[in-house]
């Protein structure tokens, strides 16, 4: 991921914003302030959603997807474009921005892409591992298996990738042991051998946001309170409703298990806000050590406090 040299006189034609940081850290607003300090150049700016949980139709409040009043006119892409029924994986998503970024592009306008999905973010810029399809009888078997006898599994078959996993992350462990089994190689092998990412076509005005983690945390529980009290619990119900599969990713996005509880009769509301406010503070602690190590040197963080927009877009606003 690097940025090409850039004229001073005026923002490059090919550029891609990249606002990143961990959940409730303030990128929805940034990205709306910066699209507003570029259309008052005349030039149009379109934000494009890189947020795992806010893909789905399904997830507007719990998702804190940002309304219409929040969005100031500015155009809002990939938010709720996929129906909770339908997974939207991070392949998916890449190629549904990669449209809308070269679209912004064909029609002179900036796209600005925000969000805290750090696989999301890799994948479009870097690309993803050609793997074919898994044998279906061989994906069956391993999701079949208790995650501890996977893990052993996979400590067996692919112990370089077992080595780099959480034994207790079923998610990442079944798909490492379905890889080796159905393709005979490793997924870091796969890995290196990434495909179709749009690095080298665009030109970056990376920020992360890494605000000051109790501050973070703070909000976090407040902002879990408050998509409560807008009607978190009644969207729940009616995703409930809709008799998804269990596994699905709109089914497990935060918030949605834990208010999940209270319509089975399990826990109280307060338990409920209580139980969504620790998951969202541990989700926005793995995105904080995610983003802040593993994202390029060069990529400017910032406090949120502390941003200015010609400084920390110079190259999209220069003086």
């Amino acid at each position: 991921m690097s940025t090409r040299e850039t004229p001073t006189d005026n923002a490059p034609r090919n550029v891609l914003a990249l606002i990143a940081g961990p959940t409730a850290s303030g990128k929805s607003d940034l990205a709306v302030r910066l699209a507003l300090a570029l259309q008052e150049r005349g030039r149009e700016a379109r934000v494009i959603n890189a947020d795992s949980a806010q893909v789905y139709a399904d997830l507007s409040i719990v998702s804190a997807r940002p309304t219409e009043a929040e969005m100031q006119g500015v155009p809002h892409l990939l938010f709720g474009a996929w129906d909770g029924a339908q997974a939207c994986s991070a392949a998916d998503w890449a190629e549904a921005a990669k449209r809308e970024v070269f679209a912004a592009h064909e029609a002179d306008a900036v796209p600005i892409l925000v969000g805290g999905t750090g696989l999301y973010i890799r994948t479009l810029l870097e690309g993803i591992a050609p793997i074919p399809a898994i044998d279906p009888i061989v994906r069956e078997t391993v999701r079949a298996l208790p995650l501890a006898e996977a893990y052993a599994a996979l400590q067996a078959e692919d112990p370089a990738r077992a080595a780099q996993l959480n034994a207790g992350d079923s998610q990442r462990v079944a798909r490492a042991l379905e890889v080796v089994r159905s393709t005979g190689r490793s997924m870091l092998e796969w890995q290196r051998h990434l495909e179709g990412g749009i690095a080298d076509q665009v030109t970056l005005a990376p920020l992360v946001l890494l605000p000051e983690r109790e501050a973070l945390f703070d909000r976090c529980d407040r902002r879990f309170a408050a998509m409560v009290k807008a009607g978190a619990l009644e969207e729940v119900e009616a995703l409930y409703a809709r008799g998804l599969e269990e596994n699905l990713p709109v089914m497990r996005a935060i918030g949605v298990p834990e208010l999940g509880e209270v319509l089975r009769g399990r826990a109280s509301v307060a338990e409920a806000i209580a139980n969504g406010q620790r998951a969202t503070r541990q989700y926005a602690k793995r995105q904080y050590t995610w983003l802040r190590n593993q994202l390029p040197d060069d990529w400017k963080r910032a406090l949120p406090e502390n941003i200015d927009l010609a400084s920390d877009f110079e190259m999209l606003l220069p003086i």
